[in-house]
C-alpha cells in the first residue's frame, strides 16, 4: 500500500522549475460511481474538497464508473458539478472498455477525453487510456497521441505534468507513445489510478505517482490525495473525508528536466526479420483508432474507425477511395451485400451506404449507440445495438423488417445466422436466440452469474453440426443445440482457460479456441461430448485479446492483443510463419484470397500481408 509517515524521495526528475507561488491541488481517481459505494464515496470527497479553501482544483484520473454506462455518467457529472472550484478529468478503462454508447457519452457529458490547462505558470495534460471496447492491454487512442503531440509544440519551457489512468508501462501497449513525446519537454512528474493504492513508480527516469482510490473498500470512508507543489518539491498527502489530512506519504524533488542516455525497452519487431515467407506489401495509417473489422466489395477493403468515418481502400495500394462521415465513434464492422454497406455508429443511426462511393442511401434512427456487427443474409442486415433492440432491416429499402425489443444489456457482437436463426450474446449476460424470419425469441441462456462482466457479449458465436458454440470471460467453453438451447458440453480448463476468441474451421468440423495462456486449441464439433481434435504448437504470452480466428488457404490466423499475427497449419498445428505490424490489439485478419491478408489493429493500422505457402 504506502509507508506511514514521511517518505521523503529525492529523484532528480524532469523539469526546470522557476515558480514564484504555490500549487495545491487534489487528486481524485476511480471513484466507480455504480459500484455499491462509489456514488456516496464520490459525494463525501466532493464535500470534503469544497471546505478547503486551499485546494484550487481537481484533477480525475480515470475509471470514474464502475461499467462505463450512460446513467452512472450522469450521475457521476452531477455530483462533480458541485464542486466549488475547477475540475478536470479523464476517461479509464471501466469508462471505455464495456461503454454501451462506444466512450462517446464521456466526451458529451464531459465534452471531451483530454484535457489542457496552465496553472501559475505549469502546464497540466490528460489523455486517454483505454481499452476502447474491446478487452486488452490499456492503449492510449490513437486520436489521443496525435493531439498530445499537437498541444506540446506550445508548452515551451513551462513544467508539465501529465495525467493517464494507467501508469506509462507496459500496462498500456503504446505506453511509449506518450513517454517520447512527453520526453522532449519540461516533465516533472506523471499521475495515475488504476491501481487502487499510492504508490510511486520511476517510469523511465520519470516519476510516475499512482493514487488510491476514492472507494472506501473495507473501510468506513474513501478517500483522494491532495498535492502541493511548493519550494521546488511536490508532496503528496491522502486525506480522508471529515479525518485531518496525513502526513506526506510522498515527497519529489522538482528539478529541471535532462533526458538520460539509456537506451529503454520497446516493442521488438524482431520476428519480422526472421521470416522468408511473408512480408508487408503496402501499409495505412490512421490518425485515429480503428475498432473494427474488415469487408471487402470488388477492390476495396471498406472500415471504420473512432472519428466516425466509414471508408474504402484500394486493397492494391492502400490509398483511401471513398469516405463517409457519421457523427459518433464507430465500432461495428461493415457488412457489404448486393452493393450496400451497412454500419452502425455510436451517434444512434443504422446507415446504408453505396459501396461503390460511400453515398448515403438511407438511415434508421435508433434510440442509443449502435456498436454491434451487422450480419446480411438474402439482403437482410441483422443488428443489434445499446437501446435493447435487436433489428432485421431490408437493405435494399432501409425498412425494418422486425424489432426484438427485450434484449438485456448492450450489443457489442456479430450474429450469427445458422439453422434458420439469429444467435448473439449481449452485455446484460445472456445469449439469445431469434427466429431468422419473425424476430421472436426461441430461446436464451445465461450463465448463473450476476457478474455483467462474465456475459458472452464480445464472442462471436459459431455454429456447426446442429450445435452453436461460445466462449466467455468466465472461462467457459460451452456448445448448445442450435435448436432448443439445451446445454451439450460446457467445460474450464485452469490449464487451457478460453476467453472470447473462438472461430470455426472451414470444414466445420472444428471450433478453435485461444485460451488466456497463449494457447490455441481446437475441439470437435461433431459429438455431444467435449472432444479437443486439434492443438498447435503456438505458444503466447497471456493472451485476453476478444478478436475471432479465421481460417483461409490450409492456414489458422491468430490475432494477438501485441499486433502479431500467427499464421498456422491447418493439418498440423505448426507455425507457418508469425508477422509483427503493430505492439496493438488485432481486430481482424481477413482474407483477400491469393496468399494475401489485411491486417487491422486498434492503433490505426491496416496492413497488408503477402505470404508463401509451403
Amino acid at each position: 500500500m504506502y509507508r506511514k509517515g514521511f517518505l521523503f524521495i529525492w529523484l532528480t526528475i524532469t523539469a526546470y522549475f522557476a515558480l514564484g507561488q504555490d500549487v495545491k491541488f487534489a487528486l481524485v481517481t476511480d471513484t466507480h460511481v455504480g459500484n455499491a459505494t462509489g456514488a456516496e464515496d464520490l459525494e463525501n470527497t466532493v464535500s470534503d474538497i469544497n471546505i478547503n479553501p486551499s485546494i484550487e482544483f481537481v484533477i480525475i484520473s480515470g475509471d470514474v464508473t464502475e461499467f462505463g454506462s450512460d446513467e452512472e455518467l450522469k450521475i457521476a457529472k452531477s455530483i462533480l458539478d458541485k464542486l466549488n472550484k475547477p475540475w478536470y478529468a479523464v476517461p479509464g478503462n471501466h469508462d471505455s472498455n464495456w461503454s454501451e454508447s462506444g466512450a462517446n457519452t464521456f466526451n458529451t457529458i464531459f465534452g471531451k477525453s483530454t484535457f489542457y490547462f496552465e496553472h501559475k505558470g505549469m502546464v497540466f495534460i490528460g489523455t486517454g487510456s483505454g481499452p476502447n471496447m474491446r478487452m486488452g492491454p490499456g492503449q492510449i487512442p490513437r486520436e489521443d497521441v496525435v493531439w498530445l503531440q499537437q498541444v506540446l509544440k506550445t508548452v515551451g519551457s513551462k513544467p508539465v505534468v501529465y495525467i493517464n489512468h494507467y501508469p506509462q508501462d507496459s500496462s498500456l501497449n503504446n505506453w511509449y507513445s506518450a513517454i517520447d513525446l512527453i520526453k522532449q519537454h519540461n516533465i516533472q512528474f506523471m499521475l495515475c489510478g488504476h491501481g487502487h493504492i499510492n504508490k510511486l513508480y520511476n517510469s523511465e527516469g520519470i516519476a510516475n505517482v499512482m493514487c488510491r482510490s476514492n472507494l472506501r473498500a473495507k473501510d468506513s470512508i474513501g478517500g483522494y490525495n491532495i498535492i502541493t507543489i511548493s519550494g521546488g518539491a511536490g508532496t503528496f498527502q491522502e486525506k480522508r473525508p471529515s479525518i485531518p489530512v496525513k502526513e506526506a506519504w510522498l515527497t519529489l524533488k522538482l528539478s529541471e528536466y535532462k533526458p538520460d542516455s539509456i537506451a529503454y525497452k520497446r516493442p521488438s519487431y524482431e520476428v519480422n526479420n526472421r521470416q522468408t515467407s511473408v512480408r508487408s506489401v503496402w501499409e495505412y495509417q490512421d490518425d485515429s483508432d480503428l475498432g473494427t473489422g474488415i469487408s471487402l466489395y470488388k477492390r476495396l477493403a471498406i472500415t471504420a474507425n473512432t472519428k466516425g468515418e466509414v471508408y474504402a481502400l484500394d486493397i492494391k495500394k492502400g490509398k483511401r477511395i471513398w469516405t463517409f462521415e457519421s457523427n459518433g465513434k464507430i465500432y461495428s464492422t461493415p457488412a457489404v451485400a448486393s452493393g450496400i454497406v451497412v454500419v452502425g455508429s455510436s451517434d444512434h443511426y443504422i446507415y446504408g451506404l453505396s459501396a461503390k462511393n460511400g453515398e448515403l442511401l438511407w438511415k434508421i434512427k435508433t434510440d442509443k449507440a449502435v456498436l454491434g456487427s451487422p450480419v446480411i443474409y438474402q439482403d437482410r442486415a441483422y443488428i443489434g445495438s445499446s437501446d435493447h433492440i435487436f433489428r432485421a432491416i431490408d437493405i435494399l429499402t432501409g425498412k425494418l423488417v422486425w424489432e426484438y425489443k427485450d434484449v438485456e444489456g448492450f450489443v457489442v457482437t456479430k450474429p450469427l445466422i445458422y439453422r434458420n436463426k439469429v444467435f448473439f450474446g449481449s452485455w446484460g449476460r445472456h445469449f439469445y436466440a431469434l427466429d431468422l424470419k419473425t424476430g421472436n425469441l426461441v430461446w436464451k441462456w445465461n450463465n448463473g452469474s450476476a457478474n455483467r462482466m462474465y456475459s458472452p457479449a464480445a464472442c462471436y458465436p459459431v455454429g456447426a453440426y446442429g450445435k452453436v458454440f461460445i466462449a466467455a470471460p468466465d472461462r467457459y467453453f460451452t456448445a448448445f443445440d442450435a435448436d432448443n438451447g439445451k446445454v451439450l458440453w460446457r467445460i474450464t480448463n485452469p490449464k487451457n482457460r478460453v476467453r472470447e476468441s473462438i472461430g470455426i474451421s472451414n470444414d466445420s468440423a472444428t471450433v478453435y479456441a485461444k485460451t488466456m495462456d497463449g494457447k490455441v486449441i481446437g475441439a470437435s464439433t461433431k459429438g455431444n461430448t467435449y472432444e479437443e481434435n486439434w492443438t498447435s504448437s503456438l505458444t503466447l504470452p497471456y493472451e485476453i485479446s476478444p478478436t475471432a480466428i479465421t481460417e483461409s488457404n490450409g492456414l489458422v490466423f491468430i490475432p494477438s492483443q501485441s499486433g502479431l499475427v500467427s499464421a498456422l497449419y491447418r493439418k498440423s498445428g505448426e507455425i507457418a510463419w508469425q508477422y509483427k505490424t503493430s505492439n496493438s490489439l488485432v481486430n481482424t485478419v481477413f482474407s483477400l484470397g491469393k496468399n494475401r491478408v489485411l491486417v487491422s489493429t486498434m492503433d490505426g493500422k491496416i496492413n497488408c500481408l503477402k505470404y508463401r505457402f509451403r
